[in-house]
């Protein structure tokens, strides 16, 4: 976490976790609780049914856009990767 904050110039680096056990922690991993797009500062798009994920980001004060994404996470993709491109054009 200091390397990152160093790259990033910042004094430092908060790691936010839920207060879930082992069980409910990987149900809501399963479901794409750590997939979530940031759109802004403190505001994120996310799955409704990340329900203790939002409520801890919420409980930070970031602002959480929920989407029902029932058929979008069949995939097993959340809102981040929903917005990557599979084609791009060269850099070159």
């Amino acid at each position: 976490m200091e390397t990152i904050a160093q790259v990033l110039k910042v004094d430092h680096v908060t790691v936010l976790t839920t207060d879930e056990d082992v069980r409910a922690a990987e149900r809501e991993q399963w479901d794409d609780g750590t997939n979530f797009l940031a759109v802004a500062p403190g505001v994120v798009l996310g799955y409704e049914r990340n329900v203790a994920t939002n409520t801890m980001l919420r409980h930070h004060g970031i602002e959480v856009v929920s989407i029902v994404g029932s058929e979008l996470g069949r995939g097993r993709g959340g809102p981040r990767c929903l917005t990557c491109p599979i084609e791009r054009e060269s850099a070159l």
